[in-house]
């Protein structure tokens, strides 16, 4: 369903960021939010405003990786009743559109689908890769295996505090890219990026020659830019479902994340779109 094949998981998203022209700009969307249709539009608006790549998160009761705007929206998406399959059906809309998709999933709703099911779901909708924020790499030998068996990518989280033997065994399982937490704390925007983040970046280089996305707290773009001078990727979430939530309507909601995205890439001195 995608345009990238591949041998491995993780050598789609690999390539991806290898053959692109600069940093990847990589817009979040909580899936299903503010419903279905709604949120497919929104993809399709990341993906004219010149994403790389689009991560989509399955909403969860209890998401703790995530700040308030994305548990607000999360929370909108359930009572409304999506689902896992509802999300996994619009990621299979956006990727046979063109788009390089990497969902987003807390470990229980994995388990209970079951990971063989889950990840078997995930290729047949040509999802490259899956972000687990809440799985720590001691406990990713099962999950691992039921990923690679369908050519998805585990993707591991890092953070600023973690000692290097810690990244180097998250570096040791990791696959596609990792994603660089850019500062202690859950998702949601900051007035600044962490200034100790280049630092953190090049330690774990010295780990890894998969690439780096960080998220975490980039809301302008300005920081899209600091962030874009060390890292492979830029993930931008909560302005982005922000900007949503807060907009009169569906129209000026896109037009709004249109907008952050497309200065976002020009303050990252990306051409086109």
């Amino acid at each position: 369903m995608t345009a990238l094949a591949q041998s491995r998981p993780g050598d789609g998203l690999e390539r991806l960021f290898r053959d692109a022209d600069g940093p990847l700009l990589m817009p979040y969307a909580v899936g299903g939010y503010p419903d279905p249709a709604s949120c497919l539009q929104i993809l399709r608006a990341y993906l004219q405003s010149g994403a790389g790549l689009v991560e989509l998160g399955i909403p969860f009761s209890d998401p703790l990786a995530d700040g308030p705007v994305i548990q607000a929206a999360s929370q909108v998406a359930l009572k409304q009743g999506i689902r896992p399959g509802d999300v996994l059906d619009i990621a299979g809309r956006i990727s046979d559109e063109g788009a390089s998709v990497v969902l987003l999933s807390y470990l229980n709703t994995i388990l209970a689908i079951g990971p063989g099911d889950f990840f078997a779901s995930c290729s047949s909708r040509g999802v490259l890769g899956v972000v687990v924020p809440d799985l720590p790499p001691e406990e990713a030998v099962e999950l691992k295996e039921a990923a690679e068996a369908e050519n998805v990518a585990l993707i591991f989280l890092a953070a600023p505090t973690s000692t290097d033997a810690r990244l180097s065994r998250i570096a040791a399982v990791a696959a596609g890219f990792i994603y660089c937490v850019s500062t202690t704390g859950v998702t949601g925007a900051r007035t600044e990026i962490d200034a100790a983040l280049p630092a953190f970046l090049a330690r774990l280089r010295r780990h890894t020659s998969l690439p780096l996305a960080v998220g975490f707290g980039v809301s302008t773009p300005e920081q899209a830019a600091l962030v874009s001078g060390h890292a492979d990727g830029v993930i931008v979430g909560s302005a982005l479902v922000d900007l949503v939530a807060r907009a009169g309507g569906l129209e000026e909601g896109l037009e709004a994340v249109h907008d952050l995205l497309t200065e976002m890439r020009n303050a990252m001195g990306l051409v086109g779109g």
